[in-house]
């Protein structure tokens, strides 16, 4: 995120938080935290923020959904990996012989 990416940020916020600070100072402190973070992720977790807090967001709520996000995603790619697993497995799979199962059991009894 650049500087011009927090200013746009900033005027999301003081459009609903009238009373956050928006100097030059305070400018420059959040873009040293966000300097590494995307301008629209920031976005929409300012949005998120908007709608259930009456307190203008600090600078983890505004990162702080990203990790969810990616924790998420990774999740959900780990998890289509194994359900493609299971269905190459699955197209793969074939019924036993026939009889497999009494000769199975006759040996277990014999024991």
């Amino acid at each position: 995120m650049e500087r011009a990416d927090v200013l746009r940020l900033f005027v999301l916020i003081t459009d609903e938080y009238p009373n956050f600070d928006d100097s030059d100072e305070n400018v420059d402190r959040h873009l040293k935290e966000l300097k590494d973070f995307p301008f629209e992720t920031a976005v929409q977790n300012v949005e998120r923020h908007i709608k259930i807090s009456s307190f203008y967001p600090k600078i983890s709520e505004i990162r702080g959904f990203a990790a969810d996000q990616s924790a998420r995603e990774r999740e959900l790619a780990e998890t289509r990996a194994y359900l493609d697993q299971r269905e190459v497995n699955r197209a793969k799979a074939t019924l036993p012989p026939p009889g497999w199962k009494d000769d199975l059991l006759a040996k277990l009894r014999r024991n």
